[in-house]
């Protein structure tokens, strides 16, 4: 019954797993929306024609936008105070990967699909502009203000971005 599904599945989870984790920052959530994906494109498996992983990566994306839309985002309560000294750990590299996903955190979730599918998965942005359902004009304008953004980003402005020229 499964066509595939199952080698597929077994060749592809821990990439599909990363990918989602780019996009969400937390591997919990990141298994939870590859898992729904993977259930969604069994659904569906039979119908795909060709090369699976634009079908899975969109799906990926769509179902990490619509959990965040719904989402709350406000306060997380605590049990004790954040100390109000300056903790910083003296790895810069770790400091810098640290305000680089938190500055991706910003932007919408369509911008971090798009910078994420195409410099942290190496997609072309054809390929990203298949995954995410959208034209290639679509694709260009949203990694230009999600780069535009982060290059005005305070904690990241002195970061070279490998890759992406200031």
């Amino acid at each position: 019954m499964d066509d595939g599904f199952a080698e597929y599945v077994a060749h592809r989870h821990l990439r599909l797993c990363r990918m989602a984790y780019l996009l969400t920052r937390d591997w919990g959530t990141a298994e939870d929306v590859v898992q729904t994906a993977l259930a969604k494109a069994w659904l569906a498996w039979r119908r795909i024609e060709g090369n699976p992983d634009p079908y899975v990566y969109r799906i990926i994306v769509n179902t990490h936008a619509s959990w965040w839309r719904r989402r709350w985002r406000g306060e997380v309560p605590a049990a004790t105070l954040p100390e109000t000294a300056d903790l910083r750990d003296p790895a810069a590299e770790v400091d810098d990967q640290a305000a680089l996903w938190s500055a991706i955190g910003t932007l919408s979730p369509r911008q971090r699909a798009v910078i994420v599918l195409h410099y942290f998965e190496g997609r072309t942005l054809a390929q990203v502009a298949e995954i995410v359902g959208c034209s290639l004009g679509a694709v260009k304008s949203q990694l230009s203000r999600a780069l535009t953004r982060l290059r005005v980003d305070p904690d990241i402005q002195s970061m070279t971005l490998e890759g992406v020229q200031r």
